[in-house]
């Protein structure tokens, strides 16, 4: 569904990020050579992807085409079997011993976490929570955060989601849209570095999924970095400084939204394209 505009593609400004090939200190996103298989089913296969501060990289692709794992790993919900991944300049999820990768502990792991929010298909809200206990649960059992400081902090990010009025309403008070609005905010309250969203808008019915599409814009014009997995085009071109498709477990193509619908170097792509875009 193109829930978004050419317009508001060509009028976006985004408050930061970086234009062309990025140098090392511009990453925020770096893996290298990622493989992962579960079995013998070979998802991921020698994946490399760069990510600039303040960029927004779309992910396409058929089912099974390793997109998702791949955020997966970048948050080490998933282990990898070869490869290197760096958030923020830290290896995620390893240590490097003699050039062997060693496993860190859950503890170490979650410390590193604090640098990646992401956010699923499912909303997974605690549901005996309010809204606002929900998005002040993380800040302040996680991070120490005072509980007062934490309330006003998700005040404010509720004002972000446009959803000020459901601070003391329960997720079965809420519709779809609602749920994953507030999702965003509770990602949003551990002061993550990069947002990872992973295929945001599946789970919603058609008329909920631009409101949390257009919370979505409005982080990129603010310069978050973001990587999002979705067929939504519609913010590909309104919000994406570049589209990648995944394709049997590779990126198979990488470039800015023009180029990608306009002139895509892949048969795959062009494959892709001409049944998603009927």
């Amino acid at each position: 569904m193109d829930t978004m505009n050419d317009q508001q593609a060509s009028t976006r400004q985004k408050t930061s990020g970086n234009a062309g090939t990025p140098s090392s200190g511009d990453l925020m996103v770096d893996a290298r050579n990622v493989h992962k298989a579960f079995g013998d089913n070979q998802v991921l296969k020698g994946v490399t992807l760069e990510v600039c501060f303040g960029e927004v990289v779309l992910i396409a692709g058929r089912s099974g085409s390793g997109k998702s794992t791949l955020l997966r790993c970048i948050d080490h919900l998933e282990t990898i079997d070869a490869g290197r991944i760096f958030v923020n300049g830290h290896l995620v999820g390893y240590s490097e011993e003699n050039g062997k990768l060693v496993e860190l502990t859950d503890k170490q792991v979650a410390f590193q976490r604090r640098d990646i929010g992401v956010v699923f298909q499912q909303f997974n809200l605690f549901p005996h929570l309010s809204v606002i206990d929900n998005i002040t649960a993380a800040p302040v059992h996680v991070l120490g955060v005072d509980p007062e400081k934490a309330r006003a902090e998700a005040r404010d990010l509720l004002v972000r989601v446009d959803l000020p009025e459901k601070e003391t309403a329960y997720p079965k008070q809420l519709s779809g849209g609602q749920q994953q609005r507030v999702a965003i905010a509770r990602a949003l309250a551990m002061k993550p570095k990069v947002m990872l969203f992973d295929e945001p808008t599946s789970a919603l019915d058609p008329e909920m999924i631009s409101e949390v599409l257009n919370v979505m814009v409005d982080l990129s014009k603010q310069g978050m970095t973001m990587i999002v997995v979705s067929h939504e085009m519609g913010f590909a071109r309104a919000a994406a400084d570049r589209v990648i498709l995944m394709h049997n477990g590779q990126i198979e193509e990488d470039a800015p939204p023009t180029e990608f619908f306009d002139a895509p170097k892949s048969e795959a792509t062009r494959q892709f394209l001409a049944k998603i875009l009927r």
